[in-house]
């Protein structure tokens, strides 16, 4: 039987609801559970896809090909169950399903409305995968009286009321702010907050308090009394140095201990945590520090390059070193010269990104570290942006640039190319055993190269000893290709393509064998990367930083 666990917020946004649920999920594992994660979030776009990524943050991708919330993401780190798209759900989508059904006649002549069609939808993504595993944790987006989020609270609310009792679970994360001025910590906004919950018919079971600092016995009393839940069953949670610290934290404050108690459930023996206390240890006594510097174009938020964050995190995890991380907004290269911001590094990594905004700075930091000698990582569009540069600086190609860009600059630019486009919209490939088709004028969500592909590995290159592998799959999000028509010309001067389609058209991997470490992927390795299975690109990649930094 599954049981259900709902976690919510309130008082603020950011508190980490998603870590919470991460957490937990990875507590309930190391208690012998079989667990799977899922995602709600009361938005009206179908999915985060044409979010900005400066407003909502990244775009996480899974293997099937689903653009999801970042939270899936550390979903997969701290439990290492791969997501599927039935794990993430919004309200846009919702509506379109309830939608698309009254268009079929589906409700047969029913007035369509919030309740019940639209919490029924909910309800039935909710149930999907039921009797799969012991424990579905279902994150809702946002916080309690958000009014896009009512239809949400009410659809859990009523799927408590379908099941038997004891089947379903409730976790408020809410905040206890500690006010300096008198010297105090306030309970009264999770007071607030539950009340407001109450009000709309749940219940909680378990509070986890968010706070800067560890919450007193004196304190918590208090918060139990007021908001009617077991003293033991108000969860501190504090700040942390790292992430990966809190499944050991949770588990000292009582939260896996809570949830098993309020199923009825007893533990399945010793809970096994040692893994991340490695992981928090290799964080906290590394062997030496790596800088690393990353120019792109969405610097202004942290969230929207997370699994780069993380994933470079993790190379620090596998080496024992700690990864120090230079944001750079790749625009201030177009004005300025990159040496006095590049020339410290050790090692220069250019994430994924749309649109030609920033595109010369990223030009310009990829021939920085090819001409110096600096491990450079290109992903996605940083490693169109190293062909670019090599097709303009080694092959001669003054114009040498990407159809992306000439698209946007078209109607300005009287229908002429600026470009000769290297990099170019891709019109069609294969995917599984049918052959997708997109055009430029498709709409821009869920159209692009989605999820993950197999690339063959060139026999004796350093990415297929990196992989030990000459087969792998990854997952990709883009929509232009670099054109293999360029592949002689590139090889010429000293580029070798190392990964390609299993047809031979579409270049995956490139690096050059006679550089420190120079690689660039089509793909998003990021995704991929856990604490305890850190990506081998991103393991190699530091490991290299370290050993070059020590040879100068």
């Amino acid at each position: 039987m599954t049981r259900f666990i709902f976690i919510t917020g309130g008082v603020v946004s950011s508190l980490g609801k998603g870590l919470t649920a991460a957490a937990l999920g990875a507590l309930l594992q190391a208690q012998g559970f079989t667990v799977r994660l899922r995602k709600l979030d009361p938005y009206l776009n179908v999915d985060p896809g044409t979010m900005s990524p400066i407003e909502h943050g990244e775009v996480f991708v899974t293997d099937d090909g689903a653009e999801t919330d970042l939270d899936i993401g550390h979903y997969e780190r701290f439990t290492g169950v791969s997501a599927h798209n039935s794990d993430c759900i919004s309200s846009g989508r919702i509506y379109s399903q309830v939608l698309e059904c009254e268009r079929r006649g589906g409700y047969l002549g029913q007035t369509i409305q919030v309740i019940p069609h639209v919490t029924d939808e909910i309800k039935k993504f909710i149930r999907h995968g039921e009797g799969e595993t012991d424990f579905m944790l279902c994150e809702i987006g946002g916080t309690v009286g958000d009014i896009e989020g009512l239809p949400f609270y009410e659809a859990i609310r009523q799927f408590d009321q379908d099941h038997p009792s004891g089947q379903c679970l409730f976790i408020h994360v809410t905040l206890v702010p500690f006010i300096e001025a008198c010297n105090e910590i306030k309970t009264k906004p999770t007071q607030h907050s539950v009340k407001e919950l109450r009000s709309i018919g749940i219940a909680p079971d378990i509070l986890v308090c968010r706070s800067e600092n560890a919450i007193a016995d004196k304190e918590r009393t208090k918060i139990a009394l007021f908001c009617n839940v077991r003293p033991d069953a108000v969860i501190s949670a504090p700040d942390l140095p790292t992430i990966y610290d809190a499944p050991v934290l949770y588990h000292q404050q009582g939260l896996d201990q809570a949830v098993l108690a309020g199923f009825g459930l007893e533990p399945r023996g010793d809970v096994k945590l040692e893994p991340w206390m490695d992981v928090a240890n290799r964080i906290s006594r590394v062997n030496g520090e790596v800088k690393v510097a990353i120019v792109g174009k969405y610097t202004g938020l942290e969230d929207a390059y997370k699994s780069i964050n993380e994933a470079l995190i993790h190379g620090g995890i596998a080496n024992k070193l700690r990864v120090q991380q230079d944001w750079i907004d790749a625009e201030v290269f177009e004005q300025e010269d990159p040496t006095p911001y590049l020339q410290g590094c050790h090692a220069i990594l250019i994430p994924g990104g749309f649109g030609e905004r920033g595109s010369e700075g990223k030009i310009k930091a990829a021939r920085f570290a090819r001409e110096r000698q600096i491990p450079f990582f290109g992903i996605c569009l940083g490693m169109q942006m190293a062909v670019i540069e090599m097709a303009r600086n080694l092959v001669g190609i003054e114009n040498a640039g990407s159809e992306e860009f000439d698209h946007e600059n078209w109607q300005g630019n009287g229908g002429k190319r600026r470009f000769e486009p290297i990099v170019y919209h891709l019109g069609q490939w294969i995917k599984g055993s049918k052959t997708e088709h997109r055009s430029l004028d498709d709409d821009k969500g869920a159209t692009m190269r989605l999820g993950a592909y197999e690339a063959c590995l060139l026999e004796g290159s350093r990415v297929a000893e990196i992989y030990n592998s000459c087969q792998i799959f990854e997952r990709h999000r883009h929509r232009y290709e670099i054109d293999i028509g360029y592949k002689d010309q590139l090889e010429k001067h000293g580029v070798r393509f190392s990964g390609l389609s299993p047809d031979g058209k579409l270049p995956e991997i490139l690096e050059i064998p006679d550089h420190p470490w120079f690689i660039g992927v089509q793909f998003h390795p990021e995704l991929k990367s856990r604490p305890f299975d850190p990506h081998p690109l991103f393991a190699d990649f530091i490991r290299t930083a370290f050993v070059q930094s020590h040879l100068l």
